[in-house]
């Protein structure tokens, strides 16, 4: 069993028993055809539809989607997602980062990050120069950046403070 979001809005619980597909507890009938890992061909209730997985997430339970030239994002939730959800310990695996340590001794080249500014995971925060390498440091989760403890020219210390989340 699923509970699927889809664009954020529409929900629909999708279950399969054997060969049987369900969803919002009425059967589906349909020709699927896969015709490569990552597109299918389906015939429902005599509409046609090319499938197309562009990317998916498998840890988030993300993915996105091309339906017929229209572009769909989907999360996904199982059974113990539900459970946890229930039970009221969904957050918990969530992660809450306070603040970003330097990583290594070396040289700031360029700071990205504002005060304020709302980062999402894996945005560009700041260039540190270590070995004679330049290091691109990404926000290891999405937050919003409470205050920057560095600028250009500042040399920093393994573990130093160089950012702090809200």
């Amino acid at each position: 069993m699923y509970q699927l979001k889809v664009n954020g809005q529409y929900d629909y619980a999708v279950d399969k028993n054997d060969d049987e597909l369900l969803i919002n507890n009425k059967k589906v009938q349909a020709d699927i055809k896969q015709l490569s890992p990552s597109t299918w061909h389906i015939i429902e209730q005599l509409r046609s539809y090319n499938v197309e997985v562009i990317d998916f997430d498998k840890a988030l339970k993300t993915a996105r989607i091309r339906v017929n030239n229209n572009i769909y994002s989907i999360t996904a939730k199982d059974q113990f997602d539900v459970l946890l959800e229930k039970m009221g310990l969904s957050g918990l695996t969530t992660a809450k980062i306070s603040e970003l340590k330097a990583p290594m001794p070396g040289l700031v080249l360029k700071v990205f990050a504002e005060e304020g500014a709302i980062v999402q995971k894996g945005d560009n925060l700041f260039i540190l120069e270590a070995m004679k390498m330049e290091n691109i440091i990404k926000a290891p989760v999405d937050t919003i950046i409470k205050s920057v403890k560095i600028k250009p020219g500042d040399k920093v210390e393994k573990g130093q403070v160089l950012l702090q989340f809200a």
